[in-house]
């Protein structure tokens, strides 16, 4: 009976904090995919220089193996990017999702 009635409670719980999950997230105020976010203008600039540097890397290659080395460059100064990123937002408190490259998050600006 215990362990039926702990299940249940624990099933509610969880439910609950599924639902609860996201408009508590909505309420907290910290803009993160924002300009008015510090962190989020230094990840943005970071990638564009990334990009930058790709092309001209990619423009200066003689063969193959400059273009490998280019992107292999590009893929680690944009994970460089990330992980920097993460960590100060993690300093705050928040936890991103999984995968930030290529995410459309789209946001009502008033709640309906």
């Amino acid at each position: 009976m215990k362990t039926i009635l702990a299940a249940k409670t624990l099933a509610l719980g969880a439910a609950f904090a599924v639902l609860a999950t996201p408009a508590l997230a909505r309420d907290r105020g910290d803009p993160v995919f924002d300009d008015s976010n510090s962190h989020w203008l230094d990840y943005k600039t970071d990638v564009s220089e990334a990009k930058r540097e790709l092309r001209k890397d990619l423009a200066d290659a003689k063969d193959e193996a400059d273009r490998v080395d280019a992107y292999a460059e590009y893929e680690a100064e944009l994970a460089d990017a990330e992980k920097d990123f993460r960590k100060e937002m993690a300093e705050k408190g928040i936890v991103l999702p999984a995968k930030l490259r290529g995410r459309v998050i789209i946001e009502d600006a008033e709640p309906s």
